[in-house]
């Protein structure tokens, strides 16, 4: 395999049953109960968000696709010879494969991502259709402190690439957190490739999480499946419905589960007690204008080039540390 390198790193995995078990609970012990957006992507969860990346109510990842293309010669100046790509949350390496046909010299491709056996499927396919490009998969949560694998070839900066406006899914306090991590850890003069989603038309944003086809709403109900087989609860997903909706005082889409019936549930032996119509918090996606999102990052990178599509839906941002 010469200059591939395929084997996952072993101590990032992230699977321990322990460590869902305690964070679950965490979050079901709250005021406003709450369910990590990271535990959607199981096997199943992976497979159900490529499904909603193609409806055409979602316009986040045909939209962001959109601005690669009609920009890349631009995108892939900004990223330069030699760098180490480094994608947070690599999903099924869609928008990654149109940087990589248009980079002629690149150290390696660091795919990184939570979901162990998604993250094999889309290696091997990288591998096989990329024979020359060294492929280093981590999986990992990159929202807790990682590092990166010790290399032993030269490389002249880490670009970080991280698509889908996943950003939104932190508040913007956590998210000037987590960039501010993600900048110390690339060190000065990296570089950070992110889709940051924008506001607009309310309707427009709900029907992007309330799909005709119901996607969404399985997408958000396999949650409670993975944590009845991975950390032994019991919930019954037909007592429970899918909500999304945009805050506008808060600037943000929220998806919730919503308890149908007055309930008690086992969490690994836990009994956690649910009213009817008690909602889970499985996720926020908050939505910036670009001097909002400037706003947050300003103290540690600088916003090098703001690309937007025609009809103002959607940002591909370059920002340097520095």
């Amino acid at each position: 395999m010469s200059d591939l390198e395929t084997e996952i790193i072993d101590k990032y995995k992230i699977n321990s049953s322990n460590n869902i078990l305690d964070e679950v609970l965490s979050g079901l012990n709250k005021n406003q109960k709450q369910i990590s957006c990271k535990f959607f992507y199981d096997k199943k969860g992976s497979e159900l968000f490529e499904k909603i990346c193609e409806l055409p109510e979602y316009y986040l990842t045909r939209t962001e696709l959109e601005i690669i293309k009609s920009n890349i010669n631009d995108i892939t100046s900004f990223i330069g010879d030699d760098c180490l790509l480094v994608e947070l949350g690599s999903g099924n390496s869609l928008k990654i494969r149109l940087l990589l046909d248009n980079l002629n010299k690149l150290a390696a491709y660091i795919p990184l991502d939570i979901s162990y056996d998604h993250l094999i499927v889309s290696t091997e396919a990288l591998c096989k259709d990329y024979p020359g490009l060294r492929v280093i998969p981590v999986c990992a949560d990159y929202t807790k402190p990682f590092d990166f694998p010790e290399l032993a070839f030269p490389w002249s900066k880490i670009v970080i690439f991280y698509p889908g406006s996943t950003i939104g899914n932190f508040s913007p306090e956590y998210a000037r957190r987590f960039l501010n991590m993600i900048a110390k850890r690339a060190g000065k003069g990296s570089g950070l490739l992110i889709g940051v989603d924008l506001k607009k038309d309310n309707i427009i944003l709900e029907n992007a999480y309330n799909d005709s086809k119901g996607v969404t709403a399985e997408f958000n109900l396999n949650v409670l499946s993975r944590l009845n087989n991975e950390i032994g609860s019991d919930f019954d997903i037909s007592s429970w419905e899918h909500k999304a909706f945009y805050n506008e005082n808060e600037g943000r889409i929220e998806m919730h589960l919503v308890s149908l019936i007055d309930q008690l549930v086992s969490v690994n032996g836990a009994k956690v007690h649910f009213k009817q119509s008690e909602s889970v918090l499985t996720e926020y996606s908050y939505k910036y204008a670009p001097t909002e999102f400037g706003d947050i990052v300003k103290d540690f990178y600088k916003v090098e080039k703001v690309w937007i599509d025609k009809n103002q839906k959607f940002s591909l941002q370059y920002l340097s540390v520095f």
